[in-house]
């Protein structure tokens, strides 16, 4: 078998177009949040989602003592917070999270779910975290931020 090298998988990975998401937890430091694209659901009976960290990720830590975790997919037009999450802090984003239950969230995103962690899969240079959903929110006439090709895209034919 021949080697893959890393940036072509990633390459070609980032044509496949995702959604964009903003993971938060919160613990005795605080809220935080990381973007990643890195999320799927995983099972529906019962319900579960899964969300991919880098190692490397100070989220990562943050994660495994809170046990639980938010998704907020991001709505179309959030490109700032979706940088802003991703290490470009924004000074001017106000509001930036707002309480959902005992959980953190980004306000205005077309969905929330809120999981509890019940396993945790190594997986090379990330971690899988898979959640047991408790609470859904969505607005379905928002349409979300898609990322595509390394570049934030909207769906052209959203009414």
């Amino acid at each position: 078998m021949p080697e893959i090298d890393g940036l072509a998988l990633r390459k070609a990975c980032g044509r496949f177009a995702t959604g964009v998401t903003v993971v938060t937890t919160t613990d005795a430091g605080g809220d935080h949040g990381l973007t990643a694209n890195a999320f799927m659901s995983v099972s529906l009976d019962p319900p579960l989602i899964m969300v991919s960290l880098d190692n490397r990720a100070k989220m990562l830590e943050r994660l495994r003592a809170s046990g639980r975790y938010a998704v907020s997919i991001l709505a179309a037009g959030m490109e700032r917070t979706a940088l802003h999450f991703a290490g470009r802090y924004d000074p001017d984003l106000t509001e930036i999270l707002k309480a959902r239950g005992d959980l953190p969230v980004v306000p205005g995103a077309a969905v929330h779910l809120l999981a509890d962690v019940v396993s945790e899969v190594p997986a090379g240079d990330h971690t899988l975290f898979i959640g047991h959903v408790r609470d859904i929110h969505h607005d379905e006439d928002v349409a979300p931020l898609l990322f595509w090709s390394g570049q934030f895209q909207r769906l052209m034919d959203h009414a």
